[in-house]
């Protein structure tokens, strides 16, 4: 991996995660919670977004081994976007729309430029794999944040169908899910990066 590919990745990272969080406090804003915007977060500018750990330390760190030859998973997250679900106007479905909203940003993300990649006549070197990278990136942020494992995204909407009978599934999931977290980016990361490349294949036609 060259030097210049690891700015393109940082730089279409950080978009893509600032692009997942602001889904998630929009889809709050339009849900009658102001916390996000009155936080200032309902904004492009990435300071605002930045996690020094998951931002920057975390992903940099497994950039630079990739770039050495010996790692290959690239992770990292964003300062979560603070919301405050007792605002949201729908009780019941609050926590699994602004859940959902950011994996679907990133998905609409990876159609947008998958799809630019497929109809588009003609689309120089440099930008066909920028797009393919945005394409790639944005996958894998949305299937990994849909897995139903606190504090990830699909945890939120797995709980918002649990009946009250089940709450103890909510209880034991979110007592070990950073175990598992970590657990599924070690052992099961290459499954998600496949499906990931089948989907690519599938947006992009190559």
């Amino acid at each position: 991996m060259s030097g210049i590919e690891i700015i393109f990745i940082i730089v279409i990272f950080l978009f893509s995660v600032i692009i997942h969080e602001l889904a998630h406090g929009y889809m709050a804003l339009s849900l009658g919670d102001l916390t996000a915007q009155r936080a200032g977060r309902l904004t492009l500018n990435p300071i605002k977004h930045l996690d020094p750990i998951g931002s920057i330390l975390v992903p940099g760190f497994l950039i630079l081994m990739s770039f050495l030859g010996a790692g290959g998973i690239i992770f990292g997250w964003a300062k979560p976007v603070p919301v405050n679900p007792y605002n949201f106007r729908d009780k019941r479905w609050g926590n699994a729309k602004v859940a959902g909203a950011g994996p679907l940003a990133n998905i609409a993300l990876a159609l947008i430029f998958g799809l630019s990649i497929r109809f588009l006549p003609i689309i120089p070197d440099g930008l066909f794999i920028v797009f393919l990278y945005i394409v790639q990136i944005n996958l894998i942020l949305a299937i990994f944040n849909l897995i139903p494992i606190p504090p990830l995204d699909g945890s939120h909407i797995l709980f918002s169908f649990l009946p009250r009978s089940a709450q103890y599934v909510k209880t034991m999931l979110s007592g070990f899910g950073f175990f598992l977290v970590v657990f599924v980016i070690f052992f099961f990361f290459r499954y998600i990066i496949a499906i990931v490349l089948w989907l690519t294949g599938l947006i992009t036609g190559i």
